[in-house]
Order: structure tokens, then C-alpha cells, then sequence
């Protein structure tokens, strides 16, 4: 057995989301724009490697606020390791209580439920075209088919203000939390090549819109808007597909599409996984107690 050494990272950002990657790659929070962001609004941000010996077995961004620090939807582990762990010898290297949403399932001494578990749907987007075609859910696929025979147009927006103001007008209105309108056009700003906007426009009027952000080799679904005429002509099954295929194209291996628990509403639910996506589940939101940590090597 061997104690787990946590250092503050030496890499810079592109090194970082490298290595990021070679474990097997980071949801958007363990990005390293998403800390910068962060750091923009007054939190705290640290990069933190862990190690056993000399070997790099995860990596962790976590975000400092009032007296806390968040680590969400990490650390990026290596294969094989186990996150309790890493958890409890970040807890011990920071000053201040650590709240983790862990990406992997996890329980046990040391770590106190606060929320319980979620689900993402996580859509794998290595397959070629057809065969992400063929894994549309029948429904999924024929509205699809229905969308594509209108007279729909679907083209990468340059200025998506429209859709941001749209969003944040209908979360208002509807009492739902999101994220803040600004974000998406701060990460436009600080990672080339890392924003995503498509809008779909019928008779030259947007009718609905999507936002994707993309983070080393995965992306995730930010922000969409549709009126009335978007749902009826289907329009966010083929910003969706087109979404896939711009992606795709560009070398991300998978998509997460967000929250996938039946509460947040059925239809919703059903959207994001008659795509073909797997729902996958967190670990819950724990608060997590310090600890002397060891992992044995194998």
C-alpha cells in the first residue's frame, strides 16, 4: 500500500487537457476553460494531480467558493482506480470542505450523501454515420426523416445572442434552473473552435436553435430553444443529428447530452435517449471527509 501524493499541476492548458484525455477524457467541468471562467467570476481554482509514486493516476479541477471547494463531475481517473480513495486525499490537501459530484459511482467511510445520484445521457459518436443512424430509436429516426423532407434549413450561427436571450426568457418563464447566458459566450470567447451554434430557419426566421461546447474529445449540450413551429416541424431532431455529424466530423467521441432522470420531464428523457444514448450514472453529491488515503498498486 502507498500513500497518494496531491500536487498543484505544473501544465499549462494545453498539456492539461492532454492529459485529460489520455485518462480517458473530462466532463466540461474538468476542462480548463471552465476554470478560467471561474477564476473570471472571483472563485478559487485549482488543478490538482494525484499521484501514487511517480505514477499520474487522476487529475482533478476543482472550484473554490465560500469556504468550499466544488469538484464536479470528477477527478478524471485512470482506468482501474478507484475514486473513494482520490476523493478522500483531495479532501485532506485542501483547505476547506470538499463537495464532490464524482463521474463514477461511489459510497462508502469517508463520503456523506448530500444529493442523491444522477444520470447523463451519453451518446458515443466514434460510429460512422450510418450506424449512428441505425441506432435512433424508430420514433427518433422518423421524425427525423420528417424534419429533413421540410423545407427546414439548419446552418452554423456566427451571432447566437438571439438563442441565448430566447433561453433565458423561456427559464424565467417556465422556473427551471440553467446555466447563465453568459457562460456560452465566454467559452466562445476563450476556446477556439470550442462553441457550436446551429440554428434552424424556416421562410429566413429562426424557429429554433442548440448550443454545444466541446472539451478536448468530448462535447457536451449546453443550451436549445424551439417555438411552436420548431416543434411541430421536429426541428431539434435534425439540429440534433446535425449536431452529431458536425462532431463527429471534427473528432469528438462522445456527446453528453445532460440530465437523463425521468423527473425533469419524460419527453425530455425519451429525446435524449432515442438517440441511442446510454443513460449513465454519477456518483451522488457528497460531502467528503478527509483521509490518510492509500490505493495499493496492482
Amino acid at each position: 500500500m502507498e500513500n497518494l501524493a496531491i500536487v498543484d499541476t505544473k501544465l499549462g492548458p494545453l498539456a492539461w487537457g492532454h492529459e485529460v484525455d489520455a485518462l480517458g477524457g473530462g466532463a466540461l467541468q474538468q476542462h480548463w476553460t471552465y476554470g478560467e471562467i471561474a477564476a473570471l467570476k472571483g472563485c478559487r481554482v485549482r488543478r490538482c494531480e494525484v499521484l501514487l509514486g511517480s505514477q499520474r493516476i487522476a487529475m482533478a479541477q476543482v472550484i473554490g467558493r465560500r469556504g468550499f471547494w466544488l469538484l464536479g463531475r470528477g477527478p478524471v481517473l485512470a482506468p482501474g482506480v478507484s475514486v473513494r480513495p482520490v476523493l478522500r486525499a483531495l479532501a485532506r490537501a485542501l483547505s476547506g470542505a470538499l463537495i464532490a459530484t464524482p463521474e463514477v459511482a461511489c459510497e462508502g467511510w469517508g463520503l456523506f450523501p448530500l444529493v442523491t445520484p444522477r444520470h447523463h445521457a451519453i451518446w458515443d459518436l466514434v460510429p460512422d454515420a450510418g450506424t449512428l443512424r441505425a441506432g435512433l430509436a424508430g420514433k427518433w429516426r422518423n421524425r427525423l426523416a420528417v424534419a429533413e423532407r421540410t423545407a427546414l434549413r439548419v446552418e452554423i450561427d456566427r451571432a447566437p445572442d438571439w438563442l441565448i436571450a430566447a433561453e433565458d426568457a423561456q427559464r424565467r418563464a417556465r422556473g427551471y434552473r440553467g446555466p447563465p447566458g453568459d457562460f456560452a459566450q465566454a467559452w466562445g470567447r476563450a476556446e477556439a473552435g470550442g462553441l457550436l451554434a446551429l440554428k434552424a430557419t424556416l421562410r429566413g426566421a429562426p424557429i429554433a436553435g442548440m448550443i454545444f461546447l466541446r472539451h478536448g474529445s468530448m462535447a457536451s449540450y449546453h443550451i436549445g430553444w424551439t417555438g411552436p413551429e420548431g416543434r411541430s416541424h421536429h426541428a431539434h431532431n435534425l439540429l440534433l443529428w446535425r449536431a452529431a455529424e458536425i462532431l463527429h466530423g471534427q473528432g469528438v467521441q462522445s456527446l453528453d447530452l445532460g440530465d437523463a432522470n425521468s423527473e425533469e420531464g419524460a419527453d425530455l428523457m425519451r429525446f435524449k435517449l432515442g438517440t441511442g444514448a446510454v443513460a449513465r450514472a454519477l456518483g451522488a453529491t457528497c460531502l467528503v471527509i478527509p483521509g490518510q488515503a492509500r490505493l495499493a498498486r496492482s
